[in-house]
């Protein structure tokens, strides 16, 4: 007990450096905490892919749309659960800084493969009675204080035109990594305009969504696909949804690998802060450490006084990082323009991550001044001035 009593006297000696040292540390962590956040939510998309779940798109580029007529050709494919499909829309609602996915699909089949998308059943049903229906995720409700019955006017540009949408369903997320920002209504709805005022582009959707029947035939299912269309006017490149999303992140990826790169960097920045801290103060007592080997302190007595003064500042400063972390990333989220992370939260690997980086950081940072200290003779500690 006494010897815990001297641990917490060396920890509070000077104030107001062990101050400075935890606020550093906790500056270091939260930086950490944060970045790790960030590449978290660049990576929310893969994430949440199912594994049974294959996307076809065209060939050449995500942009070019695919005939309507090659569902029933993919639904034939041996191992093919079902198939369904989407089509991007964007638009304009309110202004162009408001973000959100809004995709037109085959309503009698989408919320099937997606059955992460929790929609009740009752307002699912009249969803599909109401041609101009509309499905949004519960984020979009609450960022823009929606409810069923309101309108959502949106002014097209990829389909041009003043477009009504009456919100019939509001979705939850199954899990933390399932998006809640996203508006889905008819494809129906949109081909009858498309037909109407360009028939050019009738007939055509954007990408398909392909649920099979064991994730272990992905590749030859993904094969049998593109075989089908091979040489035709529209070829299509079939791939796991897993691999679809990384697609996405490839132009950023050099972004991404720097940010993961820096987040551990500062790791080394914490091991330095508290190190310093150490080192001073193994020096500082060099004569007091003397004192107490002459008084027959032993070695492990030593370690525990010096390892456990390094490790305290170190999960003290670990402590209050993350305890503003979380602020932190809910300004960061608030800063951010809408839709940009539909999925951004701390996720618990990060915490238990911020905790372990805190003990390993004050147990390394204690080697050199416990080394000092382990290897100083009595004689030459005694007449050590410092």
């Amino acid at each position: 007990m006494e010897l815990i009593k001297l641990l917490f006297r060396n920890v509070l000696r000077h104030k107001l450096r062990g101050l400075l040292t935890i606020v550093g540390v906790g500056v270091a962590v939260m930086a950490f905490a944060l970045l790790q956040t960030v590449v978290s939510a660049w990576h929310a998309g893969v994430e949440a892919s199912a594994a049974n779940r294959l996307i076809t798109r065209h060939a050449v580029s995500f942009v070019f749309s695919l005939p309507l007529a090659y569902r029933d050709r993919i639904a034939q494919v041996p191992g093919v659960n079902k198939v369904t499909f989407a089509n991007w829309f964007s638009g304009v609602y309110i202004d162009k800084n408001q973000f959100f996915a809004r995709l037109a699909v085959d309503s009698d089949t989408f919320f099937d493969v997606y059955s992460e998308f929790l929609v009740p059943p009752e307002q699912f049903e009249v969803f599909k009675r109401e041609r101009n229906a509309t499905i949004i995720g519960s984020d979009i409700a609450e960022r823009y204080n929606l409810k069923l019955g309101d309108i959502m006017p949106i002014e097209g540009d990829v389909f041009p035109g003043q477009w009504e949408f009456v919100v019939r369903g509001i979705y939850e997320p199954r899990d933390r990594t399932t998006d809640p920002t996203t508006m889905m209504f008819h494809y129906k709805y949109l081909e009858e305009r498309v037909r109407q005022e360009m028939p050019q582009r009738s007939g055509e959707i954007g990408w398909y969504i392909v649920r099979i029947d064991d994730p272990e035939n992905s590749a030859a299912v993904s094969q049998e696909i593109d075989n089908l269309f091979a040489n035709s006017r529209a070829e299509t490149k079939t791939e796991t949804e897993r691999a679809f999303q990384q697609s996405f992140l490839s132009a950023a990826s050099a972004i991404i690998t720097a940010m993961n790169i820096m987040s551990f960097v500062i790791i080394g920045i914490i091991l330095l802060v508290v190190g310093n801290t150490m080192i001073m103060s193994a020096r500082e007592r060099t004569h007091e450490f003397a004192v107490l080997k002459a008084l027959g302190f032993t070695g492990g007595q030593l370690f525990f006084l010096i390892a456990g003064e390094s490790i305290l500042l170190a999960l003290f400063g670990s402590a209050l990082g993350l305890g503003v972390t979380f602020p932190a990333v809910a300004g960061f989220e608030t800063a951010l323009p809408k839709g940009w992370f539909p999925v951004f939260y701390i996720k618990p690997e990060t915490v238990a991550i911020g905790c372990a980086a805190g003990l390993l950081v004050g147990a390394l940072a204690a080697i050199i001044p416990l080394r000092r200290v382990l290897t100083t003779r009595i004689v030459e500690g005694l007449r050590h001035v410092g």
